[in-house]
């Protein structure tokens, strides 16, 4: 739906992207993670045709957004960081100049306006001056913009910013039932935010992007391997001969603990789960077998490793990684 071609934004002599390549395909939610200023921000501005870029080509469903703007923004609803609000204004009157900016047609108006209120749960205060809502109230007519006229992509920057817990968790709510109809792209800074509603992960540092996975695979990144740690009731040496039997470990490090226990950390090949080897190796030894967990990188890890190095690891090219240039 979304093609990012060597993009590039130039502030003077601040690069603020640089040379950004990525593709959203449909029916997902795409996070944009990265530390404040990283560029996510400027990224989601030029994909919405807010900014010109000085280099590359954004196409929206088949448009390019710098080019032919009108039938690009046709796809593409966009909530800002600081949702463009007119206070004097009540909620209802909000979106019916919303409706007509986007030049829906007016028969169409109030029934496109009462959908998305009740999407949104605005209804209770439609009539209300925007200026006297809350914070949380103002995101969501910020968001009923957006969906206004539901165009096929969603893009949100900072939706939840400045939210309190309990705003934040119906805004999350929100945002996986716009996915169900319709491609959404968030942008922030929040680990647990991404985590929680994201399909796929981009991660973004000093506008280059570092990580473009999902949640899940983005934890093998880090890594080509896997660690599992085990507590048995056996020394060092009885320990290493019972784990030896087992071909998928790559390393062992062990530590004696109180009462004749030896812990250990193995490190596994190619991301194989021996769990189940490693318990049934145990047993066969007839070596009791106290603790068996295994351990991942975090995303909180991986988000520090790699917007505070200069690694490029991004999933088209992991194959080739020890090649690569950029690393």
């Amino acid at each position: 739906m979304i093609e990012v071609k060597n993009l590039v934004k130039k502030y003077g002599n601040h690069l603020a992207i640089d040379h950004l390549d990525f593709k959203i395909e449909q029916g997902k939610i795409y996070g944009f993670l990265g530390p404040n200023g990283a560029g996510k921000s400027t990224t989601m501005n030029i994909m919405t045709g807010y900014l010109g870029a000085t280099q590359g080509e954004v196409i929206i469903n088949g448009h390019d957004i710098l080019k032919e703007p009108e039938e690009a923004k046709k796809d593409i609803g966009y909530l800002p960081e600081i949702p463009p609000l007119y206070t004097e204004m009540t909620v209802r009157e909000y979106l019916g100049f919303a409706a007509e900016l986007k030049r829906i047609p007016k028969g169409e108006w109030e029934s496109s306006i009462e959908e998305v209120m009740k999407l949104t749960k605005l209804m209770d205060v439609r009539d209300r001056l925007i200026r006297n809502l809350s914070k949380g109230y103002k995101q969501r007519v910020g968001l009923a913009q957006a969906v206004l006229g539901f165009p096929d992509i969603i893009i949100l920057d900072e939706p939840t910013v400045g939210l309190d817990p309990k705003q934040i968790i119906e805004i999350r709510e929100l945002i996986r039932n716009l996915a169900k109809k319709h491609t959404v792209i968030l942008s922030s800074h929040i680990l647990a935010e991404v985590r929680e509603v994201c399909d796929y992960i981009m991660i973004i540092s000093k506008g280059k992007l570092v990580a473009s996975d999902t949640p899940e695979n983005l934890e093998h990144l880090m890594d080509g391997a896997e660690s599992v740690e085990i507590e048995a009731k056996a020394d060092a040496s009885k320990m290493r001969e019972i784990l030896d039997r087992i071909p998928e470990i790559a390393s062992v490090k062990t530590e004696a603990q109180e009462n004749g226990i030896t812990a250990a950390v193995i490190t596994t090949k190619q991301h194989q789960d021996i769990r189940e080897k490693i318990f049934l190796t145990f047993a066969e030894a007839k070596c009791p077998l106290l603790t068996l967990k295994s351990n991942r990188a975090s995303l909180e890890e991986i988000f520090l490793e790699l917007t505070q190095g200069e690694a490029v690891l991004n999933k088209d090219e992991k194959e080739d990684e020890t090649n690569a240039g950029d690393l």
